[in-house]
Parts: C-alpha cells; structure tokens; sequence
C-alpha cells in the first residue's frame, strides 16, 4: 500500500542530460532498530509488518522502475531486538550494505554498546556513516565518520549530510565518552554553503536525527528547516514519526524545505521522485510511502 502525492515544481539546474525525462527516487527509513525479522504476528501493533527481506525486496522493485536511486537512513539502526543483543548491529550493517545503502546519519542508538562497541562492527558498513556536528577526532569512531558525501545522480548533484542529537542526558556519559556536540543549525549553515559553492551541489539532502517537532527549545527539524535556508529535504528520525508526506516548511529568505520521515522499525519505506526534463530541471517532486508487509 503507498501513501502521498505531487508536492511540488523547483527551479532547474539548466543542465542538458543525455537521458530526457529521467527519475531520481531518494528512498528512506529511521529508527528501524535491529528489526530484521518482521514484527511478530500477535504484537499489539503493526502484527506482521516489516522485515528486512521484504524492504530489499521493495526496493530491488523501485530500482528496476526508475532511472537512478538514492538509499539513505536517519539513524537509529541499533537496539530494539536480539538481533542487536547477539550480534551488537554487525548483522544490521551486513544486511544493510548487501541492499544498497548509500548513508545513513547516527542515532543516538549506536552508541548502545559504547565507541568501542561501534567501532567493533562498523567495519561491516559498506556505506557512509553520516554526522557532522559531533567531533569524533581522538575517538574510536574517527575512522568511521564522515561529515557529508556527494553523489551524481541523473546530472544532478546530491550534497548529503548528518546531523545527531544532543547526547548529554540522552546517551550515559560513558557511552559516548570524548563525542563533543555542535549547534547543529551553525552546522547546517557551514555544510550547505559548503557542499553549494565548493562541491556544486544542487540538491542539499540533510539526515537528521534531531526529531520531527518539539514545543519547547529543543532543536528539530521543523525549527532548523526554517532557520537554515538551502536545505532541499530533511529526512528525520529519533521522534518516530509515521508521515504520509513530507511537509513544506518555509525558510527564511521564502524558499521551501521539505520535512519528512518514516515512523520506526521498518514498517514503512518513504519514496520521493524528483522527475527530470531534458534541461536536468525538475518539474515535479512526488512523494509516496510504503507499508513494507
């Protein structure tokens, strides 16, 4: 079952692209924590939904539809069942890296079993590991984290990067160790100006693990969709919020970012087309969501 719809046109690159009318599905997920196995059949909620073969499954089929994808997810890949227990994440990054991920951003999940613990399983992620606010250098998790990727898809250049949340009263101390925390809107600001003038990125994708809203100063998506202005798309996660589109967030200087996440464990798997004329313009961004069952 898909959910969603035509959101909305955007100025084009005006690029010439050998492949007229072309299609780039940006796919997603957050917080599917450890559930490999569909959701057992007598849970009280979502009873039989997921399951990571069936997410490859649907994404081997979007692949086959359309003309380039993107596999991103927004952190939170650990904790949440004995496949986590047994194997500390090593079997989530294997299985994720056989389906094609490209990035995803930490959650504050991943640092269940401490930096050693991450750094003990990264090596099985065949993708990037996305954060630019927090300051790993002199930590284990320094060889595995990256600030921001770029990719070209279609002629279009995607600039991509990860935003985490406040670890201080959220994640034990001893868990995150020397991890320092930076505002993550100062960040968003530096990467999107960054990753614009100096990589010619003309698509900004941040994955953030901030949360979808809050009602009191704890920064979200929502707030640094309106505060940063470059942002195409947030893809977020941490809040567990099951949106059957993105919303349209306006920016400062009147231009549009548009917010959007996944709910949790797999359940659903989100879809945005950015359809491309024969100039690399794209005319139209549809989005749609997948219940994976």
């Amino acid at each position: 079952m898909t959910t969603g719809g035509l959101l909305t046109a955007r100025n084009g690159y005006g690029r010439w692209l050998e492949e007229p009318y072309s299609q780039v599905s940006i796919l997603y997920t957050n917080d599917t924590h450890s559930r490999i196995d569909p959701i057992p059949a007598n849970a009280r909620e979502y009873a039989g939904l997921g399951g990571i073969s069936r997410r490859a499954t649907l994404v081997r089929r979007i692949r086959r539809q359309s003309s380039y994808t993107l596999l991103l997810d927004a952190g939170d890949v650990f904790q949440g069942t004995p496949w986590f227990d047994m194997y500390g994440g090593e079997k989530d990054f294997q299985l994720m890296s056989k389906m094609g991920y490209d990035a995803i951003c930490l959650g504050n999940h991943e640092f269940d079993n401490g930096l050693d613990g991450f750094a003990e399983v990264a090596p099985a992620a065949e993708f990037s590991i996305l954060c630019a606010n927090y300051r790993v250098q002199g930590t284990p998790m320094n060889p595995y984290i990256k600030q921001f990727i770029v990719r070209e898809k279609g002629g279009v250049r995607f600039g991509i990067f990860g935003l985490g949340i406040r670890l201080r009263g959220l994640v034990e101390p001893k868990l995150y160790g020397d991890i320092r925390f930076g505002n993550p809107v100062a960040w968003a600001e530096v990467l999107v100006e960054n990753l614009r003038e100096s990589h010619q990125c003309n698509y900004i994708i941040c994955l953030s693990h901030l949360g979808y809203h809050y009602d009191d100063e704890r920064m979200d998506d929502r707030k640094l969709a309106s505060r940063v202005d470059g942002i195409d798309l947030i893809i977020g996660g941490h809040t567990h919020t099951f949106m059957d589109k993105p919303e349209e967030v306006r920016t400062a200087n009147g231009g549009i970012t548009l917010v959007t996440q996944a709910g949790h464990s797999g359940i659903k798997l989100g879809r945005i087309d950015l359809n491309l004329n024969n100039y690399g313009d794209i005319e139209h961004v549809i989005a749609s969501q997948y219940t994976v069952g």
